[in-house]
Order: structure tokens, then C-alpha cells, then sequence
């Protein structure tokens, strides 16, 4: 057995795919798939802001593609919205703060329908939680997971019309958050009667450090019999 450490690779299938926007752009992404095994559930992440070095590579991201599919046979579409770069590529367009961003959460949920994908889940981490939170109404999504969110273009109402839904959402809140803490976020997401804060002792808002931890409450969120994750693999890998 090996132990599974922060640049471990899992066995899965993986494959690049291009999002289209309705507005016309094409976006880089990939997507990842347990190995043999029909996936139980897929999670369609967004990532932090861009203009602070967000992308589909962001280390949270990164480390669930190379390991929940082999893990908790969960499935993994990741992405870089607009104008945004990675080691995977330049997606179309240019940042639009959170707006025309709308068309990228629809391209992916349009994608993920298309591929038959099971269980749709948005995974948001900081900017990529406001996106969630404003354009995760449409009704192929199962719930949400919201990694460090700052609830800073999310207002009451876009919660409020999560409550409506019934949908499950799990804030994951750092102890140390630089924009919304737990007891903070308790009390902005008390208008979610299904909300579930799990906070993260010690931990900062990029989580550096706490990637075990997370990926734990995301796996416990979305398939709950799959958490808490092993650490060791019989045949973990350095990536190639």
C-alpha cells in the first residue's frame, strides 16, 4: 500500500472536453471518470477568481480529479471560465466578474446532461461558490458544495431562492477565512433551513494544508457512504 500524498495520481479515465457557451465561446476543460466502475454522482467544480490566479488547476480541484474517481467513484468535470488559463489551456472570452459567467455554468451542466452524467453537484471554491450559489438553479443539479464562499455577489434573495428549491447545499467554511467565517456563515445561511456549515479548525481561506479534510466533507456531502476517504492506495503513482 502506498500512501497517497499531494501530487498522487489515482487511476481513472481521463479526457479533455470543450464547453460551448450560448453567448459562442469555447471553453477548456476535462473531464475524469472512474476507472471501470459506472460513477455514483458527478461533481462539476468551479474554480476560484481568476484575476487571483483561479483556474481548473487550482490544487483543490486538482487533487479531487486525480483522486475521487478512483476513491468514492465519483465523476469530475472541472473547467476554466472565461478568459481564464490553466496548464490545460485558454478558455474564450475575458473575465466578466461573475456575470456572462452565467453561460459557462449553463455550458457545463449542459455538457454533463449531454454525457448522461448521474447526480449533478456544483463544487464551488470561493468566486466559484458565487457562481454556484447565483446560476445553480437550473433543475438537473442535485445540490451544492461551497468551498471558502465569501457570499459577495450572492445576496439573500439568490439564498433565498435556494430555499425555495430544497436542495441540499454544504457551506465548507475555514476557521481563519479572510472574507466569511463560521460563525458568519451560520448566520447568512440561516435563510437555507437545508444548509449545513462544516467548519475547518485552523484552516484559511485557500486551505492550504487541509486538502484531506475537504475533499472528506465534499465526498460526506455527496456520496456519504464513500467518506471518510482512504489515504492509501494500492497503486498510487507519481503523475507522469
Amino acid at each position: 500500500m502506498s500512501e497517497i500524498r499531494a501530487n498522487t495520481v489515482l487511476p481513472s479515465r481521463r479526457e479533455p472536453v470543450t464547453l460551448h457557451t450560448a453567448d459562442g465561446l469555447a471553453l477548456v476543460g476535462e473531464l475524469a471518470l472512474p476507472e471501470s466502475a459506472a460513477p455514483v454522482a458527478t461533481l462539476i467544480t468551479l474554480h476560484p477568481l481568476p484575476t487571483h490566479g483561479g483556474m481548473m488547476d487550482s490544487h483543490l480541484f486538482r487533487k479531487a480529479a486525480n483522486r475521487l474517481p478512483a476513491l468514492a467513484d465519483l465523476a469530475g468535470l472541472r473547467f476554466n471560465t472565461r478568459g481564464t488559463s490553466s496548464p490545460a489551456g485558454r478558455s474564450d472570452g475575458k473575465f466578466d466578474h461573475g456575470n456572462s459567467e452565467r453561460y459557462d455554468v449553463a455550458a457545463a451542466l449542459d455538457l454533463a446532461e449531454s454525457l448522461d452524467l448521474p447526480q449533478l453537484w456544483l463544487v464551488g471554491w470561493s468566486f466559484g461558490t458565487d457562481l454556484a450559489i447565483r446560476y445553480g438553479g437550473d433543475p438537473s443539479v442535485v445540490g451544492a458544495v461551497l468551498i471558502s464562499p465569501p457570499l459577495k455577489a450572492a445576496t439573500d434573495a439568490d439564498l433565498r431562492s435556494w430555499a425555495d428549491s430544497g436542495r441540499p447545499l454544504v457551506a465548507i467554511v475555514p476557521e481563519f477565512d479572510d472574507y466569511l467565517r463560521p460563525a458568519q456563515a451560520r448566520a447568512r445561511f440561516a435563510v437555507v433551513p437545508e444548509a449545513v456549515v462544516v467548519d475547518v479548525p485552523g484552516a484559511k481561506h485557500l486551505l492550504v494544508g487541509y486538502t484531506e479534510e475537504v475533499l472528506d466533507a465534499v465526498v460526506a456531502a455527496i456520496a456519504p457512504d464513500r467518506s471518510p476517504l482512504p489515504r492509501t492506495w494500492p497503486l498510487a503513482h507519481p503523475p507522469t
